[in-house]
């Protein structure tokens, strides 16, 4: 049987494009694991998309997971737009590079993203907002 996990996760951009950062929160059970990185220049759209990739990336088993994020870009790109855009070899689709990624590393999993509303008092989406901009903070100006 396949862990039950709950991926939350946020990206941030300084600028757009700009100083990028992202964070996610792994949770299993009672176990929790945090995922954050930057990069010098990124949108926000691919800082979404970079902390639901990292957050699997993490993952050591097929697991079935529950995505939450507040980028409506990635929740429908995840659960909608994806079948149509790998038809079409990705013609015309932006970032088209981080979307080959997480369908590495999304097939052994069973995936559902969800949509939440940012800024609205969701705990895990405010806690990987505020470390996703520390991350892209800490690029600013380097």
């Amino acid at each position: 049987m396949m862990k039950q996990i709950s991926l939350f996760s946020d990206g941030s951009s300084l600028g757009n494009p700009g100083p990028g950062g992202y964070c996610a929160i792994l949770r299993y059970n009672k176990s929790e694991k945090i995922i954050k990185g930057g990069q010098k220049v990124a949108t926000n759209n691919q800082m979404e998309l970079r902390a639901v990739i990292e957050g699997l990336k993490a993952l050591k088993r097929a697991c079935d997971v529950q995505i939450f994020s507040d980028s409506s870009y990635v929740v429908r790109g995840i659960n909608e737009w994806l079948p149509n855009w790998e038809k079409r070899n990705f013609a015309k689709v932006k970032n088209p590079e981080l979307w080959r990624e997480y369908l590495d590393v999304a097939r052994k999993h069973k995936i559902k993203a969800t949509w939440v509303k940012g800024h609205a008092g969701h705990k895990e989406n405010e806690i990987c907002d505020k470390i996703a901009k520390e991350e892209a903070e800490k690029l600013k100006g380097n």
